[in-house]
């Protein structure tokens, strides 16, 4: 009889679980609705664009298309005229033998034809919460990552009071690297609420 109640409570604290990280999910997706664009003639105007960082190298030592992909996505911003400035937001995780983000999309964006002086480089970005909470003087920007991304970025920017829209740069198809992100992506919005509560 006592299993069978353990097993009962199990099953509730389990379902409770799930209907909160499906909640959160959900949330973030119905609140990105029309603010995200894949076409960069359609995506309204912002004085400035806020690049998510990424590194160039995977943690596997591997080429990393996404960021190839967010840095096509800022030149083609910038070319169109939809933006005039960029903020490049990541870390410097070069003394643990990783990758200085800021630099590698700096020097990526100038072999995009896009001036150095119009590119500011925002060391304090390690999370993407930190990304927008440094950017949330300025009124309104453009981010510029991934949709899933994008789609989280926006919820956060909207609840720091900036207006927000987002440019979709293209999610690479390799199916392994998909799988893993959109299973993170789950995860990952249950703690921006928390975030929310705690960074408060």
């Amino acid at each position: 009889m006592r299993k069978k109640k353990y097993r009962i409570i199990l099953l509730c604290l389990a379902t409770i679980l799930l209907i909160t990280i499906l909640s959160c999910y959900l949330l973030i997706c119905i609140n990105a609705r029309g603010k995200t664009f894949n076409d960069v003639q359609n995506i309204p105007f912002n004085e400035v664009g806020l690049l998510l960082g990424t590194s160039p190298i995977t943690s596997n030592g591997e080429h990393n298309y996404y960021f190839d992909e967010r840095i096509k996505a800022t030149a083609a911003l910038y070319h169109s005229g939809k933006i005039k400035r960029i903020v490049a937001s990541g870390g410097d995780y070069s003394s643990n033998g990783g990758c200085n983000e800021l630099i590698a999309m700096r020097d990526s964006l100038i072999k995009q034809e896009i001036p150095d002086s119009l590119i500011t480089l925002d060391y304090q970005g390690t999370r993407t919460l930190h990304s927008i909470t440094n950017v949330k003087n300025l009124g309104s920007i453009t981010i510029i990552s991934q949709k899933y991304h994008n789609e989280r970025a926006i919820f956060l920017a909207e609840y720091y009071g900036l207006q927000a829209v987002a440019f979709n740069a293209t999610t690479p198809n390799i199916a392994k690297k998909k799988i893993r992100n959109i299973s993170r992506e789950f995860l990952a919005r249950v703690k921006l609420f928390i975030d929310i509560v705690s960074f408060n």
